[in-house]
């Protein structure tokens, strides 16, 4: 909390009034830094404002503002304002790409209504922090904020949604679904659920969702349910090839070096492992693979055996030119 001024320590005094209602004064004077008299000083000032404030009964006496006052939107200290555009720097490798989007937008208007210093301080820290969008961001989607915050509410709440849902092709289906949650993953974001369409489990992406409604119907959630595992294992599910290896170790030291969002692994025996996975690239898959210290045997496809195969043949080329 920023208070080295006396009008940036007044403005602290109002936040602890609103965030801790009934505060002491001694409560106020050591969180600012000031001495007692200096605190009812403060309190002079802000009344003499128009912000209504009453004292509370007490040893010490206390602070509060009057029942029903709200202080105005967008007042914020210097590093509350700095956080918040540090949050959305952070969000930009998934799905925030313009000076149009909505929280962009947000950051502008919380400018304007800024000190000219504070306001530039902003600014330099939009344009000076470089964040890169990594592999796995390369497709970020941010989705329609309306659709966001149905399936948020929904899932929160437990009630059933109806949703017009796009395919890649063009496609569009209307589906009742039951959410079980929304999950942002690597720069795209998904909805878990029940579908009524296939009457199984099912993993949505959200940018895809054309139109949702929440229902008036609710669901009972599945005990234990973890939208994050599940939405890791679809994806792991959801590429053109299956792949099928037997790796000699037990599941969960396996799981150390596999994520749940590449392969599903399932005990085979008391000390081997199974990983079902689907892959479009074999010969990244084999390279992925090699990373794991374990022995392994593929059982499918050919076609990763012939990556590990051209793998091999290039390391011992290299190998024998070195």
């Amino acid at each position: 909390m920023e208070a080295s001024r006396p009008a940036s320590r007044i403005l602290s005094m109002l936040e602890l009034l609103q965030d801790r209602p009934g505060i002491t004064g001694p409560q106020i004077a050591e969180r600012l830094g000031v001495s007692g008299r200096t605190v009812r000083r403060y309190v002079g000032a802000l009344q003499e404002m128009g912000i209504p404030i009453e004292p509370t009964p007490g040893r010490y006496g206390g602070y509060r503002l009057f029942s029903g006052f709200r202080l105005p939107p967008l007042m914020f200290s210097a590093d509350e304002a700095i956080g918040l555009v540090l949050a959305i720097i952070a969000a930009r490798p998934h799905g925030i790409t313009s000076d149009d989007h909505p929280a962009e937008r947000a950051i502008s208007k919380i400018e304007r209504v800024l000190s000219p210093d504070l306001a530039r301080k902003l600014n330099d820290v939009r344009e000076g922090v470089i964040v890169p969008s990594g592999l796995w961001d390369a497709g970020a989607v941010f989705p329609d904020p309306d659709v966001l915050t149905v399936l948020t509410q929904a899932s929160l709440t437990n009630h059933r949604v109806w949703m017009r849902y796009g395919r890649p092709d063009g496609d569009e289906s209307a589906r009742e679904v039951e959410p079980y949650g929304v999950v942002a993953l690597f720069g795209r974001w998904y909805l878990h659920g029940w579908c009524h369409l296939r009457e199984a489990r099912r993993t949505f992406r959200v940018d895809r969702i054309r139109r949702v409604d929440l229902l008036a119907a609710t669901f009972e959630r599945p005990e234990g349910i973890d939208a994050l595992a599940a939405v890791e294992s679809s994806l792991a599910m959801s590429r053109r090839s299956r792949v099928r290896v037997r790796v000699d170790a037990p599941i969960g030291e396996v799981r150390c070096h596999i994520p749940r969002v590449l392969a599903v692994l399932e005990p085979d025996g008391d000390d081997r492992t199974m990983l079902l996975a689907t892959s479009d690239e074999m010969e990244w898959f084999a390279w992925r693979l090699l990373d794991v210290p374990f022995d392994i045997e593929v059982l499918e496809p050919a076609e990763l055996r012939d990556a590990f195969r051209r793998i091999g043949e290039r390391t011992l080329a290299i190998a024998a030119r070195s």
